[in-house]
């Protein structure tokens, strides 16, 4: 037994393996690379129990599957990218971006498995045929086998006569690979499937394999994306429909698809050509959606005989989309963090509810639930059904037409009396089964709400949030009583504000937005005066979320003094969080970068404006000293030539007295005479005519 288990190990050790797979930041190869990278080496060698095919399907639809470290024995995976910026891919041991062949071609000798998948980028045909022919050529150099797997598309199949005109629901599988016919958009897929089946004949340790893919869904979406997100948003009634619908769509799971690859890379079969679809057989009418009509007018029957026969797969849709419809929206709304945002708001009239409800719906993109607007949209929805219907419709839809048409009359027989009793209000039972209905609608449970205003009292939370369907084992929960999960807000605000305050912001409101609202003066203190009544009694909105463990988010509006309710705003969202969502469309990126270069463009003449006016400041204040500096420049030269004329009188009357009368008469003597010196002249009058002397 001892000598057994020592090869065992040996082949445990040695059977790690390098997988290459083009463009690892998109969808279909990301997912096949993830997948792969959680897979251990001959997992799918071994029968799968019951046990462990349900343990693999929670942990491959789990989030945390994609970020799982790499364990030791599973598949090391390397690829390309599509976009050089992308970030870094967890599962991936190595990623390449902007290659030369060359040092591609040293990256793919590197790898005991390269994967080609050309079902999402056509251009990755031609490197597709490149790489199959280089590795081809490099056969000699090959020091064991390499696995080379084209993942490819049904639509090389799209134009296949049926195997009997006389049956049509007779499926194509792999053995009917040569008769195939493609589609006239796909000639270079069907080109490069004979490229890389002719490279894998008859040479031992080069082995070829083409996988014919289904259209492909899960996870984050794939070519369903906006069939989801169209469906999401809710913005059109209905999805479109090309032709009649009545076409059969092969499809598979991305998951399932990984799945495969992993059995071919495993058990590395003798047949070279794949199906890969699920078991569904479901029409365009099935799965709809809105691009790559070459994909959705496709009419094929098909069967993955080898691969279900042969292969060890978990299968994650085996049954098809239409089956698994309710995981594959699950697991491709947590793929994308699409999650509803379900915010209830209460407080005193004129707090600020709706103001700032209107701004939380814009930056989550929201649904702003009003109790006015709920009320009049299900009393025009009871009066539309009531109304006559023209057409002819089948015996059972007009049975169950006027089943619905007299519970609606009843309903609206119910309102109207419930308002002629109530002075024109309507009952809370009313209320609430509509504001319930609107909150089950699928746009609040698909985006989320905001609950303006209502429910006011402990009673209508509890029967507005109740579950309908009690259970004993949710009652058995200590006090807490059972709820709807589906409808329960994730986050509460209490707003609130001193009394004299939100008077005072009423009466500081422009009459003609005050006229016809609840903002008169006596309707406004009688609102207000209800609120505190019901602020005080025993059992409390705050004391019902409390009791569900849903802790409110107090913000006391009189002390932010903020007329525009920005701080709280800015609160909540910080409480709240980033949205989540798919973010924003074309047009509101577009308005918002307008919005942006506006600001910017203000900031810049702002900026500019004080500039101009800070040198204009800095230039007055510079004249202003210079100025200043010549006026004190001419007072100091007006001082010197006083003090030297002062200084000067002296020295002039000495001159005056003593010198100038000889001097005068010295030069008038000089030029009498004319001498030939007269400097010497001079010299010789003054010496003997000195008065001093004589």
């Amino acid at each position: 037994m001892a000598e057994e288990e020592v090869p065992a190990s040996v082949e445990k050790v040695v059977r790690i393996q390098r997988v290459f797979i083009n463009l690892l930041d998109t969808y279909s190869s990301g997912n096949i690379g993830k997948f792969l990278s959680n897979c251990v080496v001959g997992a799918s060698l071994e029968e799968i129990t019951d046990e462990e095919e349900e343990e693999d399907e929670n942990k491959s639809a789990s989030p945390e599957a994609a970020s799982a470290k790499l364990k030791e024995g599973t598949f090391q995976i390397v690829g390309t990218l599509a976009k050089s910026e992308s970030t870094r891919l967890e599962f991936a041991v190595e990623t390449y971006s902007a290659l030369s062949r060359e040092e591609l071609l040293m990256r793919l000798m590197e790898c005991d498995v390269v994967i080609y998948n050309i079902t999402e980028c056509p251009q990755q045909v031609e490197e597709a045929t490149w790489a199959v022919s280089a590795l081809n050529e490099e056969i000699s150099h090959l020091e064991k086998r390499k696995v080379f797997i084209l993942i490819s598309t049904v639509m090389t199949w799209a134009r296949s006569k049926p195997l009997d005109p006389d049956d049509s629901e007779i499926p194509f599988t792999e053995e009917d690979y040569r008769r195939r016919k493609h589609h006239p958009n796909f000639l270079d897929h069907i080109n490069a499937e004979k490229m890389v089946l002719k490279f894998g004949k008859n040479v031992r340790k080069f082995e070829t394999y083409i996988v014919a893919a289904g259209l492909q869904y899960g996870m984050e979406g794939g070519l369903l994306h906006t069939f989801f997100k169209t469906a999401w948003l809710g913005e059109v009634p209905a999805l479109s429909v090309f032709g009649d619908g009545s076409n059969i769509i092969p499809a598979i799971h991305v998951l399932d698809l990984a799945g495969v690859i992993q059995n071919v890379i495993d058990h590395v079969p003798k047949v070279h050509y794949l199906v890969a679809v699920d078991e569904s057989v479901q029409t365009l009418e099935d799965v709809v959606k809105q691009e790559c009509l070459d994909h959705l007018l496709v009419n094929l029957r098909m069967e993955a005989l080898f691969v279900k026969e042969n292969f060890n797969i978990r299968w994650v849709a085996q049954t098809g989309f239409v089956e698994n419809i309710n995981n594959i929206l699950k697991e491709y709304k947590q793929s994308r963090g699409l999650l509803p945002i379900k915010i209830c708001i209460f407080g005193p009239p004129a707090v600020g509810k709706s103001s700032i409800a209107v701004e939380l719906c814009k930056y989550y993109k929201l649904h702003h639930i009003k109790l006015k607007d709920v009320i009049s949209e299900a009393i025009a929805k009871l009066e539309a059904i009531v109304a006559p219907q023209e057409g002819g419709e089948e015996e059972g839809e007009e049975e169950e037409e006027e089943e619905n048409v007299e519970d609606a009359q009843e309903l609206l027989d119910g309102i109207k009396e419930s308002m002629e009793q109530n002075a024109g209000r309507l009952e809370d039972q009313y209320i609430i089964r509509f504001v319930k209905e609107k909150l089950k609608s699928m746009p609040c449970r698909n985006q989320g709400y905001i609950l303006d205003g209502f429910p006011k009292t402990y009673d209508q939370a509890k029967d507005l949030f109740n579950q309908e369907d009690e259970e004993e084992e949710e009652e058995i929960r200590g006090k807490m009583f059972p709820f709807d999960k589906l409808i329960i807000p994730e986050f509460v605000c209490a707003l609130d504000a001193p009394d004299e305050f939100l008077k005072e912001r009423v009466m500081n409101l422009p009459e003609s937005l005050v006229a016809g609202t609840h903002y008169t003066q006596d309707r406004f203190l009688r609102a207000l005066s209800n609120y505190r009544d019901i602020s005080t009694d025993d059992e409390t909105l705050l004391n019902y979320f409390d009791e569900l463990e849903i802790h409110p988010i107090h913000i006391d509006v009189g002390k932010l003094e903020d007329a525009q309710n920005r701080l709280a705003i800015k609160q909540l969202i910080k409480e709240i969080g980033e949205p989540r969502n798919y973010g924003l469309t074309d047009e509101e990126k577009a308005e918002e970068e307008r919005r942006a270069a506006e600001r910017r463009l203000a900031r810049e003449a702002a900026e500019e404006a004080e500039r101009e006016h800070n040198e204009a400041v800095e230039m007055a204040e510079k004249i202003a000293r210079w100025e200043e500096w010549n006026k004190q420049l001419e007072e100091v030269k007006r001082e010197e030539r006083e003090l030297l004329e002062a200084q000067s009188i002296p020295l002039r009357n000495y001159l005056m007295t003593y010198v100038m009368p000889t001097l005068m008469q010295g030069v008038n003597e000089c030029c009498k005479v004319r001498p030939e010196d007269p400097v010497d002249f001079l010299a010789e009058y003054l010496f003997k005519h000195n008065p001093e002397t004589q």
